[in-house]
């Protein structure tokens, strides 16, 4: 039964499990084996948990990254042409 679908009342709200199947990474399926059996939970309960906190807003209490550029004071390039060798040579070597 690929397409079980279960359904359960609790209180007055409706609960739908949809059975799927997902393919994960061998270690993050063993650490996630591993966490929800030290803590007492099925590997279902945590991986609901895990989605929902992923798909929480964020809280806002990360600044967001602001790039701040340095700008320093300095001389104007020499004025030579690239395209002469020797002349780009003797600017290089000057400095």
């Amino acid at each position: 039964m690929d397409d079980l679908i279960c359904l359960s009342h609790i209180r007055t709200c409706e609960v739908i499990c949809v059975k799927t199947t997902l393919n994960l990474n061998d270690q993050v399926l063993r650490r996630s084996k591993d966490y929800a059996s030290r803590h007492g939970m099925t590997l279902t309960a945590f991986v609901e948990d895990a989605l929902r906190a992923k798909l929480v807003a964020p809280t806002g209490s990360a600044k967001p990254f602001k790039l701040v550029l340095k700008t320093v004071r300095g001389s104007s390039p020499p004025n030579v042409d690239v395209s002469d060798r020797d002349a780009l040579y003797d600017v290089l070597d000057r400095e």
